[in-house]
């Protein structure tokens, strides 16, 4: 499908306005233009000009298959777990800005550390391009869901904050190049 065909919504289905994160319903038969396909879920625009975004798991909703993100590594692959758990903030993406978390400087910290029982305890601290935008529970639950899958992990811990703010400076030049700002 390319992106400025329009898509008919085959069946209900649930997304967040972007960028104030209200919940709303897609019907049956509205009609909607796929503008990014990464991570693992969806961003449309609706005939109404509205973005949202729909989760990899309404997929169907839209007659396509869900989005093929990086899968999380077996046991025995190389690389450590903090390799493995950065690997797969890589493959999370803001629903407006096609350009992945990390590159795009919403990162501020990751840490590993081990647990007594066993397995692993993941903390990660992230931001937002803007305070007012309301996806930052839509990118905290596809950051623990990704970091959640990957082996060796047993716990994980998302935070949302604020400071020091997000500016341009903070994106890494490989996301500047994609962006086309340098």
């Amino acid at each position: 499908m390319k992106k400025e065909q329009p898509t008919k919504v085959k069946r209900d289905c649930h997304a967040t306005v972007i960028p104030s994160g209200e919940k709303v319903t897609l019907h049956a038969g509205d009609v909607v233009w796929v503008t990014q396909a990464l991570g693992g879920g969806f961003t449309v625009m609706t005939e109404r000009g509205s973005m949202v975004h729909i989760s990899g798991g309404e997929a169907d909703a839209l007659g396509l298959a869900p989005v093929a993100s990086r899968p999380a590594l077996a046991a025995e692959a190389a690389g450590d777990v903090e390799e493995r758990v950065w690997d797969q903030l890589r493959a999370c993406f803001d629903p407006e800005i096609p350009i992945n978390i990390v590159d795009l400087g919403l990162v501020y910290d990751c840490r590993v550390a081990p647990l007594q029982r066993g397995g692993s305890r993941v903390q990660v601290r992230f931001t937002l391009t803007a305070r007012g935008c309301g996806m930052g529970e839509v990118l905290k639950e596809g950051i623990r869901n990704k970091i959640a899958g990957v082996p060796g992990v047993a716990e994980v811990d998302v935070e949302l904050v604020w400071d020091p703010p997000w500016d341009q400076s903070k994106i890494s030049q490989e996301g500047k190049v994609q962006l086309g700002i340098v």
